[in-house]
């Protein structure tokens, strides 16, 4: 993120916290509702679309991209329906931590080049040729899986704790960059083309509560990153303890491919 529109962020959720009067409100008794209605009225006369813009200043995927208010005050944001969003206290995000361990120097299992996949820079074409070259099967020890899941879609209605604050959700759009489906398990993947230092859990635990509404088998979730400086590709496996519980999540193993 810019420096600019770093600063419109802060300028933008100053106002709205101020407008809703957000800091009357007790965060220990409830989650505060606020909706795309809400926003645009506060920063209707903004005129950079950094600072006026619902899906740019709701887009918080990082602690780093929270506004200063919501760094200040603890507070990260979560979408519950299709323009709705809930402002809660608490920790919603997990690091990312480093793979410490030594490259495994990884072979494709293709007996040709996919000279395809060397032109451009973008999350998918990296996550395709791991895949293609298996090594998402290879850190998985599946393989079975297949591609069935890509793109955007609307999760259906359930229900979650983020500490003790119950958060009811229905139609939240999410988006997997690749899901694969196995003989007994479900694999989503949520992939990067940059070092990643942390993650809002959501991009995890959406689609993990998404998928298994609608399957019985094992569903599991995958942090991606594909490091081009030295060609590596990094893989975290995170499980969530208990269903029901936004901060149950925890990491499962990690393993860092080299070609």
């Amino acid at each position: 993120m810019s420096k600019d529109n770093k600063n419109a962020r802060d300028i933008s959720w100053a106002k709205i916290y101020k407008d809703l009067n957000i800091n009357k409100h007790n965060f220990k008794k409830s989650p505060f509702l606020i909706n795309a209605k809400d926003i645009k009225k506060s920063c209707q006369n903004f005129k950079a679309t950094g600072a006026k813009e619902v899906r740019i200043l709701c887009k918080q995927d990082t602690r780093e991209q929270r506004p200063k208010v919501f760094k200040d005050k603890e507070l990260f944001l979560l979408p519950i329906k299709n323009g709705s969003y809930y402002i809660i206290k608490g920790e919603g995000y997990i690091n990312i931590p480093e793979i410490k361990t030594k490259s495994i120097k990884y072979s494709s299992k293709l007996d040709f080049n996919l000279d395809t996949t060397e032109i451009g820079n973008s999350e998918m074409q990296h996550l395709d040729f791991a895949y293609a070259s298996s090594i998402i099967r290879t850190f998985m020890n599946d393989p079975t899986l297949v591609l069935t899941i890509r793109g955007r879609k609307y999760t259906p209605k359930f229900e979650f704790k983020v500490g003790e604050q119950l958060i009811k959700t229905k139609g939240v759009q999410t988006e997997v960059d690749g899901g694969y489906e196995g003989k007994n398990q479900v694999v989503l993947i949520e992939a990067k083309n940059s070092s990643t230092k942390n993650t809002i859990i959501r991009q995890l635990y959406y689609p993990f509560r998404q998928w298994q509404e609608h399957t019985n088998k094992k569903v599991t979730t995958l942090f991606f990153e594909k490091n081009h400086k030295n060609n590596t590709y990094s893989i975290w496996q995170f499980g969530f303890k208990n269903l029901k519980d936004y901060n149950s999540i925890y990491l499962i193993k990690s393993k860092k491919y080299s070609l």
